[in-house]
C-alpha cells in the first residue's frame, strides 16, 4: 500500500478526482526504455505516471501498467494507477485535438485518461488556446478523461479560458523549483482552486549543491534531492521527479516519513533567484515535426 497522500482535483464538471501527490515523470525517457522504467517505478511503489504525446512513450507506459497487474488492463475507471498525459502542440485545433485524444487512449490501452492536460498554451501560433480548451471540455464530457487541465499556463491564460468557458482546469503543471518557485502561477492556481504540479522540481539537479540544501540534508539525515522534493510536498504541490535508476526512484519516493521545519522551508525558499520560467509560456511556439 502506497503511503503517498492524494490531492483532490476538481473542475466543477465531474466528481472530485484524487491524484497521488508524488508521481513518476517520463520526460526524455526513450520510448524503447519506457516500459522497463515504468515497471521499475511501479515496483518501487509509484502509482501516478506522467507522460505526454510529445514524449512519444505513451505506449510504453500503457504496456508497463498492463504488465504490472495493477488493475488498468481492463481500460476505464479509477484503478490502482493514475495516468496523466498531455495534448501535443500540433493538435490545438478542435478536430485535431479530438483525434489526438483517441490516439493517446489507443497507445495507453485505456478507455479513459485520468488527467489530460494541454501541454503549452502557444498564444502566438494563430490558434486560440480557448478553442483547444473547449475541445478538452468535449473530451471530459464524453467520458474520455476523468479530469482535464493545463500545463505551462500563466495567470492571463487561465483567466481567458475560465472566463470564456466557465470551466476551471483541475491542474496546472508548471516549472517550479527553489531557484524559480513560480509563486505567480501558484497564487493564481490557488485563487481558482487549481492544483499545481511542479516539473523540473530539482532544477535539473542544479539546486542540489546549494549550501542551504546541503545543510538541511545533513540536519535531517536525508539526501539533497529528498529535501527539495519534500519542500515541494510541504508547499502543497504535486511533484513528478524522473529517473531511470531504481535506487534514485526509491530515494525520490521516500519523502513521507520526515518533515522540514518552518526554518528549513524558509532557507530553501530563500534560494529564489526571481528568474522567469524557461521557456517562456508567453512566447514558446515549438511545434514538433510530424502530423
Amino acid at each position: 500500500m502506497s503511503n503517498v497522500p492524494n490531492i483532490i482535483l476538481t473542475n466543477g464538471v465531474l466528481s472530485d478526482v484524487p491524484i497521488p501527490q508524488l508521481g513518476f515523470g517520463t520526460f526524455q525517457i526513450p520510448p524503447p526504455e519506457t516500459e522497463a522504467a515504468v515497471r521499475t517505478a511501479l515496483d518501487v511503489g509509484y502509482r501516478h505516471i506522467d507522460t505526454a504525446q510529445m514524449y512519444g512513450n505513451e505506449a510504453g507506459v500503457g504496456a508497463a501498467v498492463r504488465a504490472s497487474g495493477l488493475g488498468r488492463a481492463s481500460g476505464s475507471g479509477a484503478d490502482d494507477v493514475f495516468i496523466t498525459t498531455k495534448l501535443n502542440n500540433q493538435y490545438h485545433r478542435r478536430d485535431d485535438a479530438l483525434r489526438a485524444t483517441d490516439r493517446s487512449l489507443a497507445a495507453l490501452g485505456l478507455d479513459q485518461i485520468d488527467l489530460y492536460l494541454i501541454h503549452w498554451p502557444l498564444p502566438t501560433i494563430g490558434i486560440d488556446y480557448v478553442e483547444t480548451w473547449k475541445a478538452m471540455i468535449e473530451v471530459l464530457n464524453d467520458g474520455k478523461a476523468r479530469a482535464i487541465g493545463v500545463s505551462n499556463f500563466m495567470p492571463a491564460h487561465l483567466e481567458r479560458i475560465i472566463g470564456e468557458t466557465g470551466v476551471v482546469p483541475a491542474a496546472n503543471q508548471v516549472q517550479a523549483h527553489p531557484y524559480s518557485p513560480n509563486d505567480v502561477c501558484r497564487s493564481a492556481d490557488q485563487q481558482y482552486g487549481i492544483a499545481t504540479e511542479a516539473w523540473a522540481p530539482i532544477a535539473k539537479g542544479r539546486v542540489l549543491d546549494e549550501p542551504a540544501v546541503l545543510e538541511v540534508a545533513n540536519r535531517v539525515v536525508r539526501t539533497p534531492a529528498q529535501v527539495v522534493l519534500r519542500w515541494h510536498i510541504q508547499r502543497g504541490d504535486i511533484v513528478i521527479p524522473k529517473s531511470v535508476h531504481k535506487a534514485r526512484m526509491r530515494e525520490n519516493f521516500e519523502l513521507f516519513d520526515f518533515e522540514l521545519s518552518d526554518a528549513e522551508i524558509a532557507a530553501i525558499c530563500a534560494l529564489d533567484k526571481g528568474v522567469a520560467a524557461d521557456p517562456d509560456p508567453n512566447t514558446f511556439d515549438y511545434i514538433p515535426p510530424g502530423n
